[in-house]
Formats: C-alpha cells, sequence, structure tokens
C-alpha cells in the first residue's frame, strides 16, 4: 500500500480514493494531482516514489533505494507542455503583438519555403501545418540545439496541404512554436514562460530547467499496467488501425514520434535544460493546476497587476476553446478535436465537460481548464505507460473530479 500525502477540502474525497486507487490497479509509481476550484486549492495530493529502482541510472545516491515523492517534487510532463506553450502566442495576440490569422513568414520568412508561403499563425496551433514529420530527422542533439529544429521545419515540405486537414504534431510543434515566438518577441519561449507567467504567479514551471532544480525532478521510467484480474477489469487494447499506424515506420505516425532519432533520453540535464515546447517541460502538479485557474479566472496571492491575476481576456478564452480541428486525425489515426494550441474533450482525449480545454501528456499525465466548473485540473506521473491522449490513471481522478462536482450540486 502506499502512503497518500496531502489534503482534500471537504467533498473531494473521492479524488483522494481514486489517486490511491491507482496504485493499487493501474501500476503507479509516483504522482500527484492537484485541483483548483474558484481560485482556492481543493485538492493536493501527492505518493508514491519519485525515482524508481536504479534502471540505468549512476548519479550519486541512485543505489540507495527509491526515493519517496514530496510535496514539491516536479515531473517532466511532456506533451502537457504544449498547452502551456500554447498560452504565448494567446497572449501575445491578447496583447496586440501577433495576428492570429497573419501568415507565419510575415514573422518567419524563411518558413515561406516548399510551398508554406499561406500557412497562417492559427494553422499552427491547430495542427493544420502539415509539417508533423521531417523527412530527415533530427538527432537529439541537434533538437536542442535551437538552431537544427526551426531550419528543419522551414525547408521541410508539407504532407498535405496546410490547412485543409489536421494531425498532431507531435514534435515538430516545439521549432514551429518556438521559432515563432522568438521572432516576434526576440525572446525564447522558455525565457517568455519565465518571465511573463511563471514568476508572476509564482509557478514552479520551467521550459528550460535550472541546474539548481535538477534535484527536484522525478526520473521517468516506464511501467506496465497490472494483470486484468488485479486491476479489477480488462485490459483495454487500442483498435487494430491505430496499432498499425505505430508499427509502420511509414506512417505519419511513426514518423511524426520519430522526428527526433533516436528518442532522447528524457532524464537527462541537457534535455532537461532545452526548450521544446512540444515535450520538455518540467512542472509540479500544483504549478499546472494552478496555470490554468489563472487561465479562466483570478488566483488569490498572484504576483501580477495584469487583470487581477487572470492570464486570459474573454476573447481570449473563447477563441483558446474554439474548435479549429476535427475529425480523423492523421497522425494519431483517431478522431481528435483541438482548439488554438489546447486538444479539447472528446472522446480521444476525455476531460471534465464540453467546455474543457488543456493537453494530456503521452504516458501519462495531463493538465486542463473547465471555465463553467471553474476548474484547473493537473496531474502529474513519474511512471509512463503506452498511449497519447487517454490514459486510464488520468481518467479515474478525471471521473472522481465530476463525481464530487455532480455530488456538491445535488
Amino acid at each position: 500500500m502506499v502512503d497518500v500525502q496531502g489534503t482534500v477540502a471537504d467533498g473531494f474525497e473521492p479524488v483522494r480514493d481514486a489517486f490511491a486507487a491507482n496504485f493499487a490497479r493501474h501500476g503507479e509509481r509516483g504522482a500527484a494531482v492537484v485541483l483548483y476550484r474558484e481560485g482556492e486549492k481543493v485538492v493536493d495530493l501527492w505518493g508514491g516514489t519519485k525515482t524508481p529502482d536504479n534502471d540505468g541510472d549512476n548519479s550519486p545516491g541512485a543505489g540507495d533505494g527509491p526515493e519517496p515523492w514530496a510535496q514539491d517534487t516536479a515531473q517532466v510532463v511532456r506533451s502537457v507542455t504544449k498547452g502551456v506553450a500554447a498560452a504565448v502566442p494567446l497572449l501575445l495576440h491578447q496583447r496586440g503583438q501577433l495576428d492570429l490569422d497573419g501568415r507565419v513568414s510575415t514573422y518567419w520568412p524563411e518558413f515561406k519555403a516548399a510551398g508554406k508561403e499561406r500557412v497562417l499563425v492559427r494553422h499552427l496551433l491547430a495542427h493544420r501545418t502539415g509539417v508533423p514529420v521531417l523527412d530527415t530527422p533530427l538527432t537529439p542533439a541537434e533538437a536542442i540545439d535551437g538552431i537544427s529544429g526551426p531550419r528543419a521545419v522551414a525547408a521541410q515540405q508539407p504532407v498535405w496541404e496546410p490547412g485543409t486537414a489536421h494531425g498532431y504534431h507531435a514534435q515538430t510543434y516545439s521549432w514551429l512554436l518556438g521559432e515563432l515566438v522568438r521572432r516576434v518577441t526576440g525572446r525564447t519561449i522558455g525565457r517568455w514562460i519565465a518571465e511573463e507567467i511563471a514568476r508572476p504567479l509564482g509557478l514552479d514551471l520551467w521550459l528550460g530547467l535550472p541546474e539548481e532544480q535538477r534535484g527536484r525532478v522525478g526520473r521517468i521510467a516506464a511501467v506496465e499496467a497490472l494483470s486484468a484480474p488485479a486491476a479489477q477489469g480488462p485490459r483495454l487494447r487500442p483498435k487494430r488501425s491505430v496499432a498499425e499506424a505505430y508499427r509502420d515506420p511509414e506512417s505519419l505516425t511513426r514518423r511524426a514520434f520519430a522526428a527526433i532519432t533516436p528518442l532522447p533520453d528524457e532524464n537527462d540535464p541537457a534535455y532537461l535544460a532545452a526548450e521544446l515546447p512540444a515535450s520538455g517541460g518540467v512542472a509540479t502538479a500544483e504549478a499546472l493546476a494552478r496555470f490554468y485557474a489563472a487561465l479562466i479566472g483570478p488566483l488569490p496571492s498572484a504576483r501580477t497587476a495584469r487583470s487581477g491575476g487572470r492570464l486570459f481576456a474573454p476573447a481570449t478564452l473563447t477563441m483558446a476553446r474554439t474548435e479549429e480541428s476535427a475529425g480523423p486525425d492523421r497522425v494519431l489515426v483517431v478522431g481528435t478535436r483541438f482548439g488554438l494550441g489546447y486538444m479539447l474533450h472528446g472522446p480521444a482525449c476525455p476531460l471534465l465537460g464540453p467546455g474543457s480545454f488543456g493537453h494530456p501528456g503521452r504516458g501519462g499525465s495531463l493538465a486542463f481548464a473547465d471555465p463553467e466548473a471553474r476548474i484547473g485540473f493537473a496531474y502529474v506521473t513519474n511512471g509512463m505507460r503506452r498511449g497519447v491522449t487517454a490514459d486510464p490513471r488520468a481518467q479515474a481522478l478525471v471521473r472522481a473530479v465530476r463525481a464530487s462536482l455532480a455530488a456538491r450540486e445535488a
């Protein structure tokens, strides 16, 4: 049994129960979940271990056994980073610095090569650019050098006519968005997030982890689902077409996730220090939940004068969660829904309700906001499982939040 630490407000006990059950039923290793409602924290839970048994980690103390997860443990959150990064162009638009209906090449002239001259900023945010793959994948060193990635996506020919379809830009989103922000602001996207979002809101959230924070970061390692009897239910299997797409080395699915080849070591300090807005963010569950709470409403004690701590003006919030892409996803091979940079509630990515918007991370983590329920939610884990959009541990927590809110309204 895992000793779950933290607190829940009255009425949110089902979230604690679901969180504890994830360790017993779903092989959870180390995790945290935080929930804000109406700007106040009502769930703050953590448990398990920050580090697995020594799985190749030769750092000092690695052989001393697993280290417990602490309240301030941070974690690489993979594509949950996309939701944080998407706030940057939306806030730039809100401040009059970026036209979402303008052409990307207006800000980044080199990008118009190879038939991309009509790509709009909103296409980039809604995964409609047609550049989810690279004909020549980048090495891990090239992916983080700040030059090779932007140069590669600028030169890449689209695999569909931009704006006519959508497909998840799993890795290339890093260089597309990061370079656009740099051209518009003169700052890297990691620096912009630090100066304009994380510091004013007091968030332990980094795109480009400072060396002094490395000791707080949980170590990623794979976990397997428990057997069907222990999990008290059948194991979910991907549809055949999805499984085939991941196996086929020529599919857009495999090529999109292999835009960095070989796959980077996400525990490598150099990777943690890089600024990859598609996948490289490091954050606590507290920071992510607080971030999403700030998108939709003011936060008490927020250290900012902008909108009383609220990040998105009402018009920006509407744009963020207005559907831009829906239907068959050419990369994920399921039906997905995207607003401007955010996944929207749907069968492939169930969130709290129809108005929810946020982003999952491949392997488990999830963060989102629901303006109608006035919720900011975040779950982070170091136990990576197969799957991109609907991890069973995250979904169990979302169902518990939904049940808690329903009971309070009854």
